[in-house]
């Protein structure tokens, strides 16, 4: 138990910081991409590096290192933290599914029989480094239960991205590359099976198959989550590959790649995207409607009805309005509905729309979660 306690205080301190870092990236994107500087900043993202252009390597490549550390931290959650015991699992399983399922169904009515239907998946995300980042300024206000609980519903709500991403977001699909690909997983958890501890051994073909995967026509990062899911990790030895993987990642992942994903990509022209009125359009309403709507709607409901069905138990002093402010944090999808975007349309004109529209909503998502935490720990 102390040491899960000290494993979540680590967490929430990594994500805090990382979260401030990735605030000031967003600022500064966003003067370049309404100054002079925007048109030099899209040529340099468009420079080759080899076979790929420079966002290409930070898109498909740095992501899938930031996948697989949530790969890490899902199977380490689900072997030996929140999500290991199945009663304090399933309240936020069933909430993550709520806070899924109601703004991707949302964004789908609204966006119906329109040419941006595909991008039901935008709203889904929740942007965990943004969400603890605004935890850490409030903790002393709320219970450590109820921090828990955030960071159990975003890792559910991160398989759940990669899931998507997986079935729903995979282009024309090659048969050699999947089965290369497949040859290097079953490797992996070959090395696996005879109890291989050298990380190398892991992460050699973890590249090899980064390169078949991106070339299958599914998504690269889905080889940083094949990758976790095949390193070894044993709370009876001394020596766990899983959590020393963890510990050399998280600092490049929450300080250096989500950074200058966020930099890489937040360069919108806001006139742009305000041009011909596009902030009322069908895409951007399911986003705002979805993320700052629907979550909350959503993670509240399914948590009120997998207690009172007996499912799962609300911990001891959190009250249900904290539950729905939690629900409002959820709204920032910043990060993730970002890459959901970009895998969802090719067109830039649409891509700046959304990202736009995700920009507007996170923040408001952020300040009324922020808030209503804070009137309600007030109140009691």
């Amino acid at each position: 138990m102390i040491s899960n306690l000290k494993q979540f205080a680590e967490f929430i301190r990594s994500y805090a910081t990382g979260g401030g870092i990735l605030i000031v990236c967003v600022i500064v994107s966003l003067i370049i991409g309404n100054t002079g500087l925007h048109t030099s900043f899209n040529h340099t993202l468009d420079t080759p590096i080899g076979s790929y252009t420079s966002l290409t390597w930070i898109n498909d490549g740095l992501m899938a290192i930031f996948f697989l550390l949530v790969g890490l931290e899902i199977k380490d959650e689900v072997l030996n933290g929140e999500l290991s015991d199945k009663h304090s699992a399933t309240l936020p399983v069933f909430a993550a599914l709520g806070g899924m399922l109601v703004p991707a169904g949302i964004y789908a009515i609204i966006n119906l029989h329109t040419a941006t239907s595909s991008g039901w998946g935008i709203p889904m995300a929740t942007d965990i480094a943004f969400v603890v980042a605004i935890i850490s300024i409030i903790k002393k206000r709320v219970p450590q239960s109820l921090q828990i609980f955030i960071k159990a519903l975003a890792i559910v709500d991160d398989l759940g991205a990669i899931l998507v991403i997986a079935i729903f977001y995979s282009a024309g699909l090659h048969t050699i590359y999947l089965l290369l690909a497949l040859a290097m997983f079953v490797l992996q958890m070959l090395f696996n099976r005879f109890n291989v501890r050298y990380l190398l051994a892991y992460l050699i073909p973890g590249v090899f198959m980064w390169y078949f995967i991106h070339h299958s026509g599914i998504h690269a990062t889905v080889a940083g989550v094949l990758t976790a899911m095949a390193i070894p990790h044993n709370v009876k030895l001394n020596y766990s590959p899983l959590k020393k993987l963890i510990h050399l990642l998280e600092n490049p992942v929450n300080f250096i790649i989500i950074p200058i994903f966020a930099l890489a990509n937040s360069n919108i022209n806001i006139h742009e995207s305000l041009a011909g009125g596009s902030i009322i359009t069908p895409l951007s309403a399911g986003i705002l409607f979805g993320l700052l709507l629907g979550k909350p709607i959503g993670i509240t409901l399914f948590s009120w009805l997998a207690v009172k069905l007996k499912l799962s138990r609300l911990a001891n002093g959190v009250k249900w309005a904290q539950v729905w402010g939690i629900g409002q944090l959820a709204g920032i999808g910043f990060t993730m509905s970002i890459f959901m975007a970009l895998l969802s349309f090719a067109d830039a004109g649409l891509q700046s729309q959304a990202k736009f529209t995700i920009l507007v909503t996170s923040v408001l998502a952020a300040i009324t979660g922020y808030v209503i935490l804070l009137r309600i720990k007030k109140r009691i």
